[in-house]
């Protein structure tokens, strides 16, 4: 179980390492993730440990937005000041989100009926 905790951590490392000495726009985690999902579909499953691991990790995941909470009412202020740019942010970001959503599932499942 150790084992698999601290190859989730060594991929966000390597995703961390990656991201900062290419400088590229997104998170280090999403790049460890996708280094996570690499060593995956290379081994071909999810061992039982991992998802053991990742299990206990999603039981607990609601600790891990108490600091982006805290983050949240420090910059009170500064939200309340940009309120509607921060609305109209997330609107369309969720429009955007189901609608790429519904274009993917459409295409999957086209596949599966012409398959």
């Amino acid at each position: 179980m150790l084992k698999y905790l601290t190859l989730i951590f060594v991929c966000q490392l390597v995703g961390e390492l990656f991201i900062g000495s290419f400088g590229l726009p997104i998170p280090g985690p999403v790049a460890g993730l996708l280094a996570l999902l690499l060593f995956l579909v290379i081994r071909g499953h999810v061992p039982a440990e991992l998802a053991e691991v990742t299990d206990g990790l999603q039981r607990h995941m609601q600790l891990l937005y108490v600091p982006a909470a805290t983050g949240v009412m420090v910059y009170l202020g500064l939200l309340a000041s940009h309120l509607v740019a921060f609305s109209l942010s997330i609107l369309v970001s969720t429009i955007v989100g189901i609608g790429v959503t519904g274009v993917v599932l459409q295409l999957l499942l086209k596949g599966r009926r012409d398959g």
